[in-house]
């Protein structure tokens, strides 16, 4: 019996029992989580890369998406975005930052923290660079808040951020307006 940790899957807390799948080119003996082929395949969690911090969030593009805020950019577990969200980009977000992990959360909380949220979407790429500060909550059940101030709430996962939504690349806003998948990536570096 082994703790699954499958980076493809969300983690489950209980033990699992592993199935021998094969043998890999190394030579070693590769095991998969009984019933892991039922498991969906989107990982919701924090992944350790070195010192840095991952965690992957899976939104959905819609026709409303404008990105036009010079100041914001958000995206939301809301199933619905009216023209006024001018800020943001996604929405139903199947991950809010009540839901993160506290080790992802305490490296954010660092005043010397980078953080980096990669945008995708249809085959393209926004990289926006920003700042952790000790007062970021992640309590927020709703949405992920990019700022370009140094203002936060418990919607902010970001502070002094390099871009907005108004600074986006204009062919992935326009991909999220025809409701593209969107992948938000945060990455911190405490």
């Amino acid at each position: 019996m082994w703790l699954w940790r499958s980076d493809g899957y969300r983690r489950p807390t209980g033990v699992v029992p592993l199935r021998r799948s094969g043998v890999t080119a190394t030579g070693a003996v590769s095991a998969t989580p009984v019933g892991a082929e039922n498991c969906p395949a989107k990982y919701h969690g924090p992944k350790r890369v070195g010192m840095k911090h991952e965690v992957v969030i899976s939104a959905q593009g819609h026709e409303n998406v404008t990105a036009e805020h010079q100041s914001t950019l958000e995206v939301t577990s809301d199933d619905f975005l009216t023209p006024a969200g001018d800020c943001i980009l996604g929405i139903e977000a199947d991950t809010v930052p009540a839901d993160l992990d506290r080790e992802f959360v305490a490296a954010c909380q660092s005043a010397d923290a980078t953080i980096t949220a990669t945008l995708d979407a249809d085959g393209h790429r926004a990289v926006i660079e920003g700042s952790g500060h000790p007062d970021l909550s992640f309590e927020n059940e709703r949405g992920h808040v990019l700022r370009t101030s140094d203002y936060v709430d418990d919607r902010t996962v970001m502070i002094e951020a390099d871009d907005a939504a108004g600074e986006i690349d204009r062919d992935l806003v326009a991909a999220l307006a025809d409701g593209a998948d969107l992948t938000l990536t945060l990455t911190v570096d405490p």
